[in-house]
């Protein structure tokens, strides 16, 4: 950490989209707000990022969420709110506003998903000293390991598709505060579908390295995923 420290002349942010309804989790509950070994999956994900030597983070949540500002999050006194979007692109670029009004935009900034409260030290550490060291906007990733197939009308199978060069974007994903604002913004203004940050950089033809990831970072998409979750954080404690 102290290598990281002497190696980041720009201050280091992370944004947090919260605002998401979450509709593949449950019609009516949040899953970041659901608890996971006597803490929400929130203050779980929140613990982690604080590994890193953050100067804040900034929560973009819900107009209506009156959770997230009461909960005993890790070194509260940095955290940061802004309303999210109605989409994840959205609550990311208004984040990225926000921060400008108190950071740099060479600062370094990256993205996390709320609901991935298992990301690893090593692979946060990782992703940050290799964005540094290079100069680099960078991601976690995972190469894929199971065959793909194609399947252009269910249920018939077209195709299989070589996996040789694919891989599986996980969060978090980092860049400088500025690139990727003007990325984002470019993007949407150009009707162009963003699912990540890197995707937004890649179509603004920014170079995104990937940072080998672990399969133990998951995203809480569905209930069963909970006590996954609670399995692997006990793994890791």
């Amino acid at each position: 950490m102290n290598q990281m420290n002497c190696l980041q002349p720009n201050k280091l942010w992370a944004i947090i989209p919260a605002a998401g309804s979450g509709s593949r989790f449950s019609k009516t509950e949040l899953k970041q707000y659901q608890t996971i070994l006597d803490k929400t999956v929130l203050e779980h994900t929140i613990a982690r990022l604080n590994i890193l030597p953050l100067t804040g983070y900034v929560l973009a949540i819900g107009q209506q969420d009156n959770i997230a500002k009461n909960l005993p999050l890790s070194n509260k006194e940095k955290a940061h709110f802004c309303l999210g979007g109605q989409e994840r692109v959205h609550s990311v670029l208004n984040a990225l506003q926000y921060l400008l009004e108190i950071a740099s935009e060479d600062d370094w900034v990256f993205v996390h998903d709320a609901a991935r409260p298992c990301v690893s030290e090593s692979s946060l550490i990782q992703l940050v000293e290799t964005a540094i060291l290079k100069n680099t906007s960078a991601i976690l990733a995972i190469q894929v390991r199971d065959t793909l197939k194609y399947v252009a009308d269910q249920p018939k199978i077209e195709k299989t598709v070589s996996r040789d060069y694919l891989w599986q974007a996980q969060t978090p994903q980092i860049a400088r505060l500025g690139m990727l604002k003007s990325a984002i913004e470019k993007a949407l203004a150009d009707n162009i579908v963003i699912t990540d940050e890197a995707s937004a950089l890649e179509y603004a033809g920014h170079e995104v390295q990937v940072v080998q990831g672990r399969a133990d970072n998951i995203k809480i998409t569905y209930p069963d995923d909970l006590l996954l979750a609670s399995l692997i954080l006990q793994s890791q404690s």
